[in-house]
């Protein structure tokens, strides 16, 4: 490096130091100084009865279809009676893990035919849920179905209507909604700790192949391990297409992307936190960005909507974001943003630091009094420090806390746990038909919004397009 060169550095260098000493001296030093919040461990003390058995059957064995099953079978007095799937190979591993006289097959009515079977796990492709919902409720069955619970808009009231004639326990999958960690930034919220909420940021980003649903695809895979005649009676005539089998969340002829699968999570939570029915209005963009693997549904996504003010919540914006390619290695985050403070809830911690106003206005500092006269600037000087204690002049300071689960704790089986109990006791799931299609709706809009190019208008208490 020359002399020239190390002295424009130097310069360079200087200028920094010099930025960053004014930037300590202004008025807004304090809000980026945080003291060390208080750490807190989230109470839980549910007690799981065994009660009355239930015998549960699984529609779609695949990746959720495990994790599901292997969550139900945690709470007592849940017993496994069949299995069905559309691929031989995982009819050969449902047999491998659950024994080989265990009831099988790859026609889901035939599974819903059965006297022994009380309640069934819905893991399909979304083209399939409210189908196979409907006519589980119709065969008496108690229904758990994955989000989103219809694959299109108009197929929510007929869920819903089906529900009601049937008189069946439905919950749908978003098992976030059960955690105590959203129980307590709901209960927090509710009692003002951080202000008055005007805006929530949503965040669901991944980075990886299995993230963005390149799942493997298995060498066998053909139209008829795959049973790929029954499974396109759901959707338009097509060839048999391995991706659109395996890594279907990635085409709108059967999955409906990250609005249906990532965007529905961050909805949901924020419903439940909130208290709302819904958005009034809904624009989403898209873009491909890195996964170019033959998907027509975007793996970068972004929307907002526009939360009226209602009795349940004040106006507030609701930002939501995907990044199948994003450089911070993946987050899920709901960012509660109030008058006060904010609200962090990532799965089960919740981080909650304050921002407090003065009850006196600003003056001074980066303000245009300084440009003022200097015997106008001394005269609004006195007038200021005549009208307002030091005490009204401060930012009031609130504790910061953080709050975490105990250990072990497990939001899936908590969410399988009232499901059972709703089975059992006849009390309430925390996710039922008319909730799920709220948080439903709005993120398959979003799919809407983006072929469409447009903002999509929404009635949230009717639960219907404007």
């Amino acid at each position: 490096m020359n002399k020239d060169s190390q002295a424009s550095r130097r310069k360079f260098l200087q200028q920094i130091g010099a930025t960053s000493l004014v930037a300590a001296s202004s008025p807004f030093a304090s809000l980026g100084a945080q003291q060390k919040a208080e750490e807190r461990i989230l109470t839980y003390g549910k007690r799981i009865s065994v009660g009355e058995k239930i015998r549960l059957g699984v529609i779609g064995f695949g990746v959720q279809g495990h994790f599901d099953l292997a969550s139900a079978l945690k709470v007592p007095g849940v017993e496994l009676a069949g299995i069905c799937d559309l691929y031989t190979g995982r009819i050969e591993n449902a047999k491998e893990l659950y024994g080989k006289d265990l009831y099988t097959t790859r026609n889901y009515k035939e599974l819903l035919d059965r006297s022994d079977i009380d309640a069934v796990i819905i893991a399909t492709h979304d083209v399939w849920h409210a189908r196979i919902t409907i006519d589980a409720l119709a065969k008496g069955k108690h229904v758990y179905i994955e989000k989103p619970m219809v694959y299109k808009i108009d197929e929510g009231p007929k869920v819903i209507a089906a529900q009601k004639k049937y008189g069946k326990v439905l919950q749908v999958g978003s098992q976030r909604v059960s955690s105590i960690g959203l129980a307590k930034a709901k209960e927090m919220l509710a009692a003002g700790e951080i202000g008055k909420l005007n805006m929530v940021n949503a965040v669901y980003d991944r980075q990886s192949s299995i993230g963005a649903w390149q799942y493997t695809i298995p060498k066998d895979a053909d139209a008829s391990t795959c049973d790929w005649n029954r499974f396109i009676e759901a959707t338009a005539k097509m060839e048999f297409d391995s991706k659109k089998f395996f890594w279907w969340r990635a085409f709108k002829e059967v999955g409906t992307g990250v609005a249906g699968d990532l965007f529905i999570h961050l909805l949901s939570g924020t419903h439940f936190m909130t208290n709302s029915n819904g958005p009034e209005t809904i624009f989403s963009t898209g873009q491909f960005s890195h996964w170019n693997d033959g998907r027509n549904l975007p793996d970068v996504m972004s929307g907002v909507m526009q939360y009226g003010n209602t009795a349940e919540h004040p106006a507030f914006q609701l930002t939501l974001q995907v990044n199948f390619v994003s450089g911070t290695g993946g987050q899920e985050v709901i960012r509660l943003i109030g008058s006060e403070g904010v609200m962090d809830v990532k799965g089960n911690t919740i981080s909650v630091k304050h921002s407090i106003m003065p009850e006196a206005p600003g003056f001074g500092g980066y303000d245009s009094v300084f440009t003022l006269p200097k015997s106008m600037q001394e005269e609004m000087t006195r007038e200021y420090n005549a009208k307002w204690t030091d005490a009204q002049r401060k930012r009031p300071t609130k504790e910061d806390v953080i709050f975490r689960a105990p250990a072990g704790y497990d939001e899936h089986v908590d969410h399988f746990t009232h499901f059972f109990d709703a089975i059992r006791n006849g009390t309430s799931v925390v996710e039922d038909a008319t909730f799920g299609f709220r948080a439903a709706a709005p993120a398959l809009a979003c799919n809407e919004s983006y072929f469409q190019k447009k903002i999509i208008q929404w009635d949230p208490v009717n639960m219907k397009l404007k």
